[in-house]
């Protein structure tokens, strides 16, 4: 049995014990990794170790995705932007996170509202998405946007450890 327990973390988050976690980090490491080869590194038999990873998906804990490289596929322009709202913030976080080129939207305490990343063409594509897009909506007051020069190091290897 998988230890995605129902107890909790105090925030509503699962337990997991270490079996599941290494799970996690192996997977985060290749997540094509045959359940058998998972099964022998943490001393379970496949069938157990396909159970474990699909409470885990069924929890939300994880999801197995394929992660692109926005350069490769020819989306040169990467950028963060700031957002400053009048009002209710959920209604503008919701209508940014339906926009195609927005990565992630995280409501936030500080300067800003809202952070979001966005994944544009070139320079007019992000223009257009500031100036089209996000400066339109209603209770967007302000924007700042930060443009990625380099991205010099992304990890998906947390949560586990």
């Amino acid at each position: 049995m998988t230890r995605v327990t129902n107890r909790s973390a105090g925030n509503g988050t699962p337990v997991l014990d270490d079996v599941s976690k290494r799970i996690v980090e192996l997977l985060q490491e290749d997540g094509r990794r045959a359940y058998a080869s998972i099964g022998k590194a943490v001393g379970l038999s496949e069938a157990a170790v396909r159970q474990r990873v699909q409470r885990l998906l069924d929890h939300g804990v994880m999801q197995i995705v394929a992660v692109t490289d926005p350069l490769q596929l020819g989306f040169a322009r990467q950028a963060m932007i700031g957002i400053r709202c009048t009002g209710d913030m959920r209604p503008v976080a919701e209508a940014l996170a339906a926009m195609p080129e927005v990565d992630y939207v995280v409501l936030t305490a500080g300067s800003f509202d809202l952070l979001v990343e966005v994944v544009c063409a070139d320079e007019d594509h992000l223009v257009r998405v500031l100036n089209e897009h996000i400066r339109t909506l209603d209770g967007v007051a302000t924007t700042e946007t930060f443009v990625y020069l380099k991205l010099h190091g992304q990890r998906y290897d947390w949560g586990t450890r």
